[in-house]
């Protein structure tokens, strides 16, 4: 996949991995749409990468991820790239019984829901192109965090979601790609890291990298950093994390 000339959406790129891939997708050469929830935070955005385009985006609203897959479209004809990236995650703790599942359909609805509906929406537009890309990002924790049980289970969603996609577009333009960091730098979880966990963390910064690395090197999953290790280890790394 080419890494220059692209046109580019990601969703939740206001911030995280979202806005550091837009700095570097810039960089090489891409038009770049950001959507994001937060107003003043593609504001900042804007700021700090003048050259891409913001669109305030809840896509946990399903009203909201079909406006924004016209607008896209209609907008910018050339969008050969989505990025499903927007993500939220909370602790859960089953054991308080339904009271702590306040933002359980927003997670749900964020995660997984998204990804699967604006993909749904924007497949047809992005065959047409002569090459296209679907980029999801999983979670190399995926399956692992019992403090996080809906985050993990929409993770390892996901990346059951990327192999079908990949193989019902097997024959078409579309390439789907799964990127699964560790943990990452971001406002994502902040105030519930471990010190013990800064070994297996990465920026925001190297994960862009990772992503426009893998798209360039055809590699269609993708595990990054300390995450290399966890597809044959995840049963014993649930017990080392959650003991």
């Amino acid at each position: 996949m080419k890494i220059s000339g692209n046109t580019v959406l990601i969703t939740g790129g206001a911030t995280g991995i979202g806005l550091a891939l837009a700095e570097t997708s810039v960089t090489h050469g891409n038009e770049v749409v950001v959507c994001g929830r937060r107003r003043d935070k593609l504001a900042l955005a804007k700021g700090r990468v003048p050259q891409i385009h913001v669109r305030v985006c809840d896509v946990s609203k399903p009203s909201a991820r079909r406006a924004l897959g016209d607008w896209s479209v209609a907008r910018f004809p050339r969008l050969n790239v989505l990025v499903n990236n927007a993500g939220v995650q909370w602790a859960v703790d089953f054991r308080k019984g339904a009271q702590d599942l306040p933002h359980v359909d927003e997670e749900l609805a964020t995660n997984l829901a998204a990804p699967i509906h604006l993909s749904a929406l924007l497949i047809p537009h992005l065959e047409r192109r002569k090459a296209a890309a679907l980029v999801n990002i999983s979670s190399g924790l995926g399956s692992t965090l019992a403090a996080v049980p809906v985050y993990s289970a929409t993770k390892a969603a996901l990346h059951s979601l990327s192999l079908s996609m990949r193989h019902q577009l097997r024959d078409t333009t579309v390439r789907v790609f799964e990127v699964a960091p560790p943990i990452v730098e971001t406002e994502l979880a902040r105030g519930r890291r471990r010190p013990t966990e800064a070994d297996h963390t990465m920026t925001a910064g190297a994960v862009a990298a990772g992503i426009v690395d893998a798209l360039a090197r055809d590699r269609y999953e993708e595990p990054l950093g300390a995450a290399a290790n966890l597809h044959d280890k995840r049963d014993a790394l649930f017990s080392a994390i959650n003991e």
